[in-house]
This record gives C-alpha cells, structure tokens and sequence, in this order.
C-alpha cells in the first residue's frame, strides 16, 4: 500500500519542479505585431520594414459587424473596413511568401464607424456567433489569414453575453481550424476591462495574446508608472502573454522618445517581455518606421 503514496509523492514533485507549459507563467518572446490599414494613408504591406529574427504579426484593422454605407449593426455579420486599395488578398500572399516568419490576422470592432462608435451589439448569442463564424470565415479564407484580434471598445451588451460569444467565436473558428491564434486589446477603462476580464475568465486558455494598449494611459506616462501598469494587467490576465505597447499617432502612454525601451529593457531583464505591438503602421509611414526597426532590433536579441 506504501507504493502508491510513493508513487503520487513523486508525481507532485515533478509536477512541482517542471509545471506543464499549459500553466507555465510565459517568459520574453520575439513577437512583433503591427496594426495596417484602419487610417487609409497608402500604407502597404511592402513598406514596413520585417526582422528576419522576430516573428512578425500584421494586424489588419477592422473587420467590424456594421453595414458598409449608412454604418448599422449586422449582429455579426461581418465587412471589410481596412484599406483594400493596397491591402489586398494578393498583397497579403506576396508579404507572406517574401517573409517565412510573417502571419496575417484582422481585428474586430475598432473604436468608430463612419464617425460614430462601433458597438458590439448582437441580437443573440447564438445567432451572432452563426453569423460571425460564417463571414468571418469567408473573409479569413479569401485573404489567406492566420488569426484573429479582439478590439471592441463599446458595448450594448453585457460582460457575460461579450464572453460568451467572443469566446464561442473563437474556439470554433480554433476547432474548424480556420485561425491558428487569438489575441484581445483592451484597454484601462472600467467598461472595457469588465468586458474583457469576463472573457479571460471563461476563455483565456484559448487567448494567445493580450495586446493591451498602453498607449490609452495618459501622455508623459514615465518608465516607473509603465512598470506598475504593466504589473496591474499580468495580474488581470494572469498567466497570458502581455505585450508592452506604443502608438506612433501623438496618443498617450510611454513614447518611444521617453523611456518606452528602457521600460522593455527592464521587462526583458525580468522574463516578462511577451513581445511588442504598435499603432500603428499608417501612422509610422512618414517617420520611415523609426522605431518599429528599433522594436524588432531589441526583440531580435537572443534571450
């Protein structure tokens, strides 16, 4: 009878001294993700400059469950609202086949359509998810993309209906195979973060990133007040993988001038650095890519 209780004991060790990475707080990472397309300012794809040493994410932004003309909720069905001028299927091919190490994704909702805020607003759970997964679907399989963003930002449904959806959405979009990831990009407001929290409780483990905007802090953030953010949303979506960020549109937050590298500095010296996104490509165009080059360069650095 003794062998069993052995046996167990030696289990919880192990278990102990190697977690499953299932549960494994996420270390640094060499992912870089970039929103394109929201602003329609001629940004192509072919004009951000790529790291061959990162893993690189453009974000097309948005896909958003709004009529195109006269802007009206389509309970889930979804459109295009990113600049398809320059940013089309054979766009996203040829980045692709140029760069072994770029992935494709679009985001949903945005702050705004046609001038007013874009609400996520369905009738019901289960007919808005039928619709999202079918437009999404097609979308996702005419531009050849790898996965999918969260960005709504105003609500005319509860936390519980928001999770439920989001979080059905993307498991079966994850189980039919059609996206390989998912990530969120929420933001320190209360509304928001009930929304998302409620999502990451019942379906973090299906998340893969949390692109948390930090540029939505106030202007002049300093490194130290960065920090002490940083460490708030860890502790909101525990065990996700939050990547530091930076607006390149005059937005607030931690700028890349004052201090916003020395903070990922310090994030990387901890372990903590789960990549870096920006906002966003169209406004970064005409500064040449600046510091989306500097970005990569410092992700690229073996850790």
């Amino acid at each position: 009878m003794e062998f069993p209780k052995i046996l167990f004991s030696l289990f919880a060790l192990i278990f102990f001294l190697f977690p499953s990475p299932m549960y494994a707080a996420p270390g640094n990472s060499n992912i870089f993700r970039e929103y394109i397309g929201a602003e329609f300012k001629n940004v192509k794809f072919s004009d951000v400059p790529i790291h061959s040493g990162i893993e690189f994410h453009f974000i097309l932004s948005f896909a958003i469950d709004y009529t195109t003309s006269s802007p009206a909720p389509t309970n889930g069905q979804f459109n295009i609202f990113w600049d398809t001028n320059n940013l089309t299927p054979a766009a996203v091919s040829a980045i692709k086949d140029q760069h072994s190490n770029v992935k494709v994704a679009l985001s949903l909702g945005g702050d705004s359509v046609g001038g007013s805020s874009a609400y996520f607003n369905p009738s019901s759970v289960d007919s808005w998810v039928s619709n999202a997964v079918s437009s999404l679907t097609a979308i996702i399989k005419q531009y050849n993309l790898d996965g999918i963003d969260i960005d709504y930002e105003h609500f005319q449904a509860d936390s519980n209906t928001f999770a439920e959806c989001i979080g059905r959405l993307i498991t079966t979009l994850k189980n039919n195979r059609v996206i390989s990831f998912a990530s969120i990009a929420p933001y320190a407001d209360k509304e928001v973060q009930s929304h998302y929290k409620a999502l990451w409780k019942s379906y973090g483990h299906i998340i893969d990133y949390v692109n948390f905007q930090f540029y939505a802090y106030d202007k002049g953030t300093t490194v130290s007040q960065f920090m002490g953010y940083f460490a708030t949303q860890r502790s909101n979506y525990q065990k996700g993988r939050i990547l530091a960020s930076f607006g390149t549109d005059g937005s607030g937050g931690i700028s890349p001038e004052n201090g916003f590298f020395r903070a990922c500095s310090k994030l990387l010296s901890k372990g903590e650095l789960a990549g870096i996104f920006v906002w966003s490509a169209d406004d970064s165009k005409s500064n040449g890519f600046k510091y989306e080059k500097q970005a990569q360069a410092l992700l690229a650095i073996p850790h």
